[in-house]
């Protein structure tokens, strides 16, 4: 929080725990970071048609009712470096090359294309705050959709979509972020805020007054309010 409070750019894995609700990883939670979670191409680069959300991938909502992940992205069998002497190159040879890479899967490779695509938005405008880089990340993501056009997975796997880094670098929203939350009152323990998730009787969860991108607003948690009352209550800051 204070990193983003500074104005860095805080991007972190969703975690491995999916698909169940709720599973989202710390500090995957804070709702001043950008979450990621992870999807696969099946091992067909060029073929998109059978492109699905990884199995692993955390979902939300959070405890304090945000919605994560705010995207996802490749996750699944990315290659990176990883020297031959590590435990795990060591343990998993099959997944090495004998060189300098290793492959893997996991939000944390997910977690890595994002923070790339981050890292051009920035080089093209340094001027972006983190709010303005999480905001045209989500505006540009592409949600997955089935062939009746519903979302293919919930907006809790796959938060605002897939990443897409053209559009995220070379659009400008504003404005669709973190909107009602003030970090220095929650910082400073003044404030504490929580999202617009509920989880109704049969158990599914939904989000109130979905309306575009209006799920990524936050409400200031009362506590005298729950003092005196037996369920929670949340209210909306003015």
């Amino acid at each position: 929080m204070a990193a983003w409070q500074a104005g860095i750019v805080v991007v972190v894995s969703a975690g491995n725990m999916g698909p169940e609700a709720m599973t989202i990883g710390v500090p995957g939670d804070v709702p001043y970071v950008i979450t990621v979670g992870a999807m696969t191409d099946s091992c067909t680069a060029e073929d998109g048609s059978d492109d699905t959300l990884a199995s692993f991938s955390s979902a939300g909502p959070t405890v304090e009712a945000f919605i994560k992940p705010e995207l996802v992205a490749p996750g699944g069998h990315m290659l990176a470096i990883m020297p031959d002497w590590l435990t795990i190159a060591l343990e998993h040879p099959e997944f090495h090359d004998g060189g300098d890479y290793f492959v893997m899967s996991g939000t944390s490779q997910a977690a890595a294309v994002v923070s790339g695509t981050a890292a051009l938005m920035l080089q093209s405008d340094p001027s972006l705050a983190p709010d303005d880089v999480k905001c045209r990340l989500m505006a540009a993501a592409r949600p997955a959709v089935d062939d009746g056009g519903s979302l293919a997975y919930s907006i809790f796997q796959q938060g605002s979509g897939m990443v897409n880094a053209y559009d995220a670098v070379y659009s400008a929203p504003s404005g669709c972020a973190n909107q009602g939350l003030d970090i220095e009152l929650d910082l400073a323990g003044v404030e504490h805020y929580a999202g617009l998730a509920r989880q109704a009787e049969d158990g599914f969860y939904y989000i109130l007054g979905n309306d575009g991108f209006v799920w990524s607003d936050g409400f200031v948690w009362s506590d005298s309010l729950t003092e005196s009352a037996s369920i929670n209550v949340w209210v909306e800051q003015e």
